[in-house]
């Protein structure tokens, strides 16, 4: 009898823990359903509304897409236009030395400057021997000289900086036809690198103008204080010639 009763019990004993263990899953799934289901529909209308706010009143879908088809288009009209006006090459020149000059002036590429300045030299002349000229018209020369290789070398890397600030220019533009809403603020911050970058090369082009116009004042204060000198000479030779006799 004790055998059965044992026997009983052991064949019980697994269904009872094995229902246990289903109802406590089924209070977690209804808990999952019924508290925290709520809560994340909750959450989910909250989410749908904020985007839909979004698409209809901060970021209205209809209003970029039509941005995006102004800079797009404008993009498809006038960039090979600007593009040509910024690239026409203009030669002028006619015989051979000043057109390779004009060549290597207008290239529009920083490693050209040796080559410049050996064509500079060719075509300006070299400065005159020491028996060739006075020592003041030699030392004017070679400042003019310098001054005006100095500007040519800035414009020419001027140039080629400013093909830089277009193609940054251009993909920016490339950008804004693309961009995607909450990207304003990296593509003004973008703009604004770009801004300060033109600034410079315009500060740069200045500073080499005032040098240009220093050296042009210098240079024609030197003339005057030449002839003054000169004619110091000539009325000193007058007097002493008056006094002799």
């Amino acid at each position: 009898m004790v055998a059965i009763l044992l026997v009983e019990s052991g064949c019980l004993a697994p269904r009872l823990a094995h229902g246990q263990f289903l109802s406590v899953f089924d209070s977690i799934f209804s808990s999952i359903q019924t508290d925290m289901g709520g809560a994340l529909k909750a959450i989910n209308q909250i989410k749908q509304q904020v985007q839909q706010l979004y698409q209809t009143t901060m970021w209205p879908l209809a209003a970029l897409n039509q941005a995006r088809g102004f800079v797009s288009n404008s993009i498809n009209t006038y960039r090979n236009q600007m593009n040509q006006i910024f690239t026409t090459k203009f030669s002028s020149a006619v015989l051979p030395g000043p057109q390779q000059f004009e060549t290597l002036l207008r290239s529009r590429l920083s490693t050209q400057i040796p080559s410049l300045q050996t064509s500079f030299t060719t075509n300006y002349g070299t400065v005159p021997q020491a028996n060739a000229a006075r020592p003041q018209d030699r030392v004017m020369m070679d400042m003019d000289d310098a001054l005006s290789q100095q500007n040519l070398k800035t414009t020419l890397i001027a140039d080629q900086a400013q093909d830089v600030t277009l193609q940054a220019a251009n993909v920016m533009e490339n950008e804004v036809a693309t961009s995607t809403p909450g990207s304003n603020p990296y593509l003004t911050a973008e703009a604004q690198i770009v801004n300060l970058r033109c600034q410079a090369y315009m500060q740069k082009m200045l500073a080499a103008q005032l040098r240009q116009e220093a050296g042009r004042i210098a240079h024609d204060n030197a003339l005057v204080k030449s002839r003054t000198n000169a004619s110091g000479s000539v009325n000193s030779m007058v007097t002493g010639a008056l006094t002799n006799h």
